[in-house]
C-alpha cells in the first residue's frame, strides 16, 4: 500500500500480477491480496469477484491503482473517472522514434471482431478514446514517452500507440515480443483524485520499477 484510510487505498501493483480473478487466473491476484489485508473493508459494488476495484490496469502493466473500501467511496471515485477528472499518468517505452514531441490520439476503441481478447481502433461498437502523449527521451530506435488518459478504455495506451505505428516495447499482443522481457514496458506512474469524503485533491507518484529502469539503461 502506498496510502490507505477508512475509505480507500492506493496500491503500487507489480508487473505480472492480475488485478482480479478471471478464467485462467483464479489465485494470486491483487483482489486476493486485498481480501486478505482489508478483511471486510472493500466496497461490494462490483460483486464478490471484483470487490473495491474502481479501475484496472493490465497484468503486465505495473503501477498505481486505487481501491475503494466502501460503496460510498466507490461511487464517488467512479463518478470522477466518468467525468474525466481523474489524473492518470503513465510512462512507456515505444518501438520507434516518435516524430512529434507532443500529441493527442483520438480514436475510438472496441473489441477486435477477429480476436475477442484484443481491442482495436474501430467505428463499430466502440467508445470514444483519447490519449495525450509527450516525448521524454529519444533513443536510437525507441522513445520514452509520458501519457495522460482522458478516457479509460481497456488496453487504451497499448492500442493507441500500436495504431499510430509505435507499439509498446515488449507488447506481444499489439506489437512484438522481446526476448527476456515479460510483457509491455508500461507503468502507471501517477494517480490523482478528489478524496470522496474530505473533497481534498490527492496525488500519488511512483518510482519507475526495476524492470523499466533496466530497459532504459540498456537503451541508453
Amino acid at each position: 500500500f502506498v496510502y490507505q484510510d477508512e475509505d480507500l487505498a492506493v496500491v503500487n501493483k507489480p508487473k505480472g500480477m492480475v488485478v482480479h480473478p478471471a478464467a485462467g487466473n483464479p489465485d494470486n491476484t491483487l483482489v486476493n491480496a486485498l481480501l486478505y489485508h482489508c478483511k471486510g473493508q472493500l466496497s461490494g459494488i462490483n460483486g464478490v469477484i471484483r470487490p473495491g476495484i474502481v479501475h484496472r490496469i493490465d497484468k503486465d502493466t505495473s503501477g498505481m491503482l486505487i481501491v475503494a473500501k466502501n460503496d460510498f467511496a466507490h461511487v464517488k471515485l467512479a463518478e470522477q473517472i466518468k467525468a474525466h477528472t481523474f489524473t492518470r499518468e503513465y510512462q512507456a517505452v515505444l518501438c520507434g522514434r516518435l516524430k512529434n514531441e507532443t500529441g493527442t490520439i483520438n480514436a475510438p476503441i472496441g473489441r477486435d471482431k477477429f480476436d475477442r481478447k484484443k481491442m482495436c481502433v474501430t467505428q463499430q461498437n466502440s467508445k470514444e478514446a483519447i490519449t495525450h502523449y509527450q516525448v521524454l527521451e529519444l533513443f536510437e530506435k525507441h522513445t520514452l514517452a509520458k501519457f495522460n488518459l482522458e478516457t479509460g478504455r481497456t488496453h487504451q495506451i497499448r492500442v493507441h500507440t500500436a495504431y499510430i505505428g509505435y507499439p509498446i516495447y515488449g507488447d506481444s499482443v499489439y506489437g512484438k515480443a522481446v526476448k527476456g522481457v515479460q510483457g509491455q514496458c508500461l507503468h502507471a506512474k501517477k494517480i490523482g483524485f478528489v478524496h470522496p469524503r474530505t473533497n481534498e485533491y490527492m496525488e500519488f507518484d511512483s518510482e519507475l520499477p526495476e524492470y523499466f529502469t533496466d530497459i532504459l539503461r540498456k537503451l541508453r
